[in-house]
């Protein structure tokens, strides 16, 4: 089901063609404690947000120096910053089709000692969501690769946008970042809506026998920074 969007955005204007970026506000902050699987805590302030232009329920989550001892986020200048999509099979339940659920335990731990913000955004599958992209894998098995698997099923390869992604990075006072990503079309779209990427910041390459072809295929058809061990 498609996510509502704001009453006052056009139903047939894409949100990457809207500029200047609409305002987005801080709706909810709390402090939550995290635990990884692997014993990993860290405490994280996730906040919530009005006004941002998907409609979707998008986090983020600023880690140790980002917050103040009075629970602000108050990130310091080119503040490391981690756009991690969700992934419910890789995050909750560890699948090894792809490289999700490491990368994000792997952002948490460095954000907390950097002081960083991890936005979490609800864009499961690259933008096609849960179920489709469980179509998806259905395909892969029949021998598609992951950005064929979606164009056979009707979408985009890849149809994720960072608007809002960038509307919560200015309703916190962040104009410049270094970048945690591998996937240079984060970097190219926040750029694009205003952002100050001063910064990629690669992250590990978590390769397992399940996500070796997934992963290449991210190298090969969309430029993603990976080495890859040979085949």
């Amino acid at each position: 089901m498609s996510q509502a969007r704001p009453a006052d955005v056009p139903a047939d204007v894409h949100p990457a063609e809207i500029t200047p970026l609409m305002e987005a506000q801080v709706r909810t902050a709390v402090t939550i404690p995290l635990r990884f699987s692997d014993g990993y805590t860290a405490p994280a302030r996730v906040l919530t947000f009005t006004g941002l232009v998907d409609g979707a329920e998008h986090l983020l989550l600023a880690f140790g120096d980002a917050v103040n001892a009075d629970g602000e986020v108050t990130p310091g200048a080119d503040v490391l910053i981690r756009m991690h999509s969700e992934c419910l099979t890789g995050d909750v339940f560890g699948s090894e089709r792809c490289d999700c659920g490491p990368q994000l335990r792997e952002a948490a731990e460095r954000l907390n000692d950097a002081g960083g913000l991890l936005l979490y955004l609800r864009q499961e599958g690259r933008g096609i969501g849960l179920y489709a992209k469980l179509d998806a894998y259905a395909l892969q098995d029949a021998g598609l690769d992951t950005y064929d698997a979606n164009t056979a099923l009707g979408h985009g390869e890849d149809e994720r946008d960072y608007t809002a992604a960038a509307q919560m990075l200015r309703a916190v006072g962040v104009d410049g970042i270094r970048l945690l990503t591998n996937n240079p079309d984060k970097a190219a779209q926040l750029t694009a809506l205003g952002i100050d990427v001063v910064d990629v910041v690669r992250t590990g390459v978590h390769v397992t026998a399940s996500n070796a072809r997934y992963l290449q295929a991210k190298r090969d058809r969309t430029g993603h920074l990976l080495e890859l061990p040979a085949a």
